[in-house]
């Protein structure tokens, strides 16, 4: 109950966020915020007070247009005050439509063009190495963004390096800008993909939070290779009129009679 509660609290920040821009990127947002209520409540040793923390978790949102749902989690745990999401990509602003280290307290890599993720994500583990840290870097990807031959790099090089520190997400929600993934390039089986790149792969439902909780454990346990888990989400979950508007939730308008229904349905 306790992370059902809190993926509902990140699901009405994240809108109030997006609200007070009046339009955004609702669907994927909406898509990982299961996934940031279990690693945030669970697994990533952070703390607000020192969020540069040398043997601190790091997360690289590699979907950085999804930042609303991080920006809602990291301040819902104490990184900043609540009253930023009223911001969201205004001049001025500390939270940028694209997730910034530079700005955003609790944010641990930029996000600009799609695919760049998990290279960054291979330098952060290959450094926590060479200082001898615990550490993990996670990395949340999005199906369409595997589209993006850069990440292949990148997890040719995890596997080849063994970088059993890195875990990534794939946010399999099946749809991207344009239209269906599988229309658009059908990047399926992305965990045969993986394997072959030398991870340890798993896929569950990206909404359950005891399957995405037991998946993280299994692949924090992996001593000699990265690890992969495909979560296979729902684009707009939560709110179930973004649920059913297929690519157009992509990016679309959170105006004042949308939000008042969707806080009523995350009562």
């Amino acid at each position: 109950m306790k992370l059902e509660k809190f993926s509902k609290e990140i699901r009405r920040e994240t809108l109030r966020c997006l609200h007070s821009q009046g339009s955004g990127h609702v669907g994927g947002s909406l898509s990982i915020v299961d996934l940031l209520a279990v690693l945030y409540e669970k697994h990533m040793n952070v703390d607000p007070a020192d969020p540069r923390k040398e043997d601190r978790d790091k997360l690289v949102l590699s979907k950085g247009h999804a930042g609303p749902a991080l920006y809602a989690t990291l301040a819902l745990k104490g990184f900043f005050p609540l009253e930023w999401l009223d911001t969201l990509n205004k001049l001025g602003t500390r939270l940028p439509s694209h997730v910034n280290i530079n700005l955003t307290p609790g944010v641990d890599m930029t996000a600009g063009s799609l695919g760049q993720g998990l290279s960054c994500a291979c330098g952060l583990a290959l450094a926590n190495k060479a200082k001898g840290l615990d550490g993990h870097v996670y990395v949340i990807t999005g199906d369409g963004e595997l589209q993006e031959g850069q990440n292949w790099e990148g997890a040719m090089f995890a596997g080849s390096k063994h970088l059993n520190n890195i875990i990534v997400f794939v946010d399999s929600n099946k749809m991207q800008i344009d239209g269906l993934t599988k229309d658009v390039i059908d990047i399926e089986d992305i965990e045969a993909k993986f394997d072959a790149f030398g991870f340890v792969t798993q896929r569950v439902d990206g909404h359950d939070h005891k399957a995405i909780d037991a998946a993280i454990k299994f692949a924090k346990k992996q001593k000699k290779q990265p690890s992969c888990i495909v979560l296979d989400t729902v684009k707009g979950k939560g709110v179930s009129f973004y649920e059913t508007m297929g690519i157009g939730v992509h990016s679309t308008n959170v105006n004042d009679e949308q939000y008042e229904l969707a806080l009523k349905e995350l009562k």
